[in-house]
């Protein structure tokens, strides 16, 4: 078992590291040359392995101490940075939120208000993403997609069905009396190439339609923008899109729906639960639920 390692002679250690200096440490730390030497001495000592190299007018890391100063150096500045906040009384939780853009404008952030109310101690980060995102290499606690559940490694809790259905302005409303009426006008989809097949399949219409021009996009935000100005017809879940629908900006001219899939909190299997996440996922969960 490794021996105790006196924080003093760590502390010293590392002050003297940063400064290349045992006269520099000890005027930061309020103590004398001779009593930052010491510990340093103590220290390797313990650690069996020389830390510096002394030289006539200073001194030089040695590949130990190398190895040694960037993990003392994170290490009390995370005590430092906890203690100012336990000692100001406003400790806060960062939590990081990848969220797939529909969901985020749509549900999430006519809702975040209400979040913050009820915790005000966790510093919520949002980002968003086209459902298409490595947690691991994003650094994200959670991040709610659209999808079946099935990902690789990620654990996976779902949030709110979302059917597909047409939505496009009250001028091209006028001109679909039927499903098939689609055929004649752009299309506005996703990267996923079966949603407008699906569709068709649910409002009857098999292998006797042809696909009309189309317009890809990677966002069902800009698609719904597009649609608004009268580009094409999107195919987009309503329940993310009440308030141009609501606004009569855009109409579901047909009430024929499809699902695919719906949104999900998913998170890494391998990523322990903090105290932030158990808030955010229970807050959420009552929320879509309501």
């Amino acid at each position: 078992m490794r021996p105790y390692l006196p924080l003093k002679a760590l502390r010293a250690f590392e002050a003297s590291a940063r400064h290349l200096s045992f006269t520099r440490a000890a005027a930061e730390l309020c103590v004398t040359q001779a009593a930052v030497s010491h510990h340093v001495k103590l220290l390797e000592g313990q650690l069996k392995v020389a830390l510096f190299t002394r030289l006539p007018r200073g001194l030089m890391l040695t590949q130990e101490g190398e190895m040694l100063l960037p993990v003392l150096k994170a290490s009390f500045d995370q005590i430092t940075h906890t203690l100012d906040q336990l000692g100001e009384q406003n400790y806060r939780e960062v939590l990081n939120v990848g969220a797939v853009g529909t969901f985020a404008v749509g549900w999430l952030l006519p809702r975040l208000a209400d979040f913050q109310e009820r915790y005000p101690f966790i510093d919520l980060r949002l980002s968003t993403h086209n459902n298409r995102t490595d947690m691991a290499a994003e650094g994200f606690d959670f991040a709610i997609r659209f999808g079946t559940g099935a990902w690789h490694g990620i654990a996976a809790q779902p949030l709110l069905p979302a059917s597909l259905s047409v939505m496009c302005t009250p001028d091209i409303a006028t001109r679909l009396k039927t499903p098939a009426d689609v055929v004649g006008e752009t299309w506005l989809r996703s990267y996923r190439t079966d949603e407008w097949t699906q569709w068709l399949l649910a409002a009857g219409l098999s292998g006797s339609v042809s696909v009309p021009r189309s317009i890809v996009f990677d966002s069902s935000i800009a698609m719904i923008e597009a649609a608004q100005q009268g580009v094409g017809i999107a195919l987009a879940p309503p329940s993310m899109f009440s308030r141009p629908l609501t606004s009569g900006a855009l109409v579901q001219p047909f009430s024929t729906a499809v699902s695919l899939g719906g949104y999900w909190l998913t998170r890494l299997q391998s990523r322990p639960e903090t105290q932030a996440m158990a808030c955010f996922r229970e807050w959420l969960t009552l929320a879509t639920n309501a």
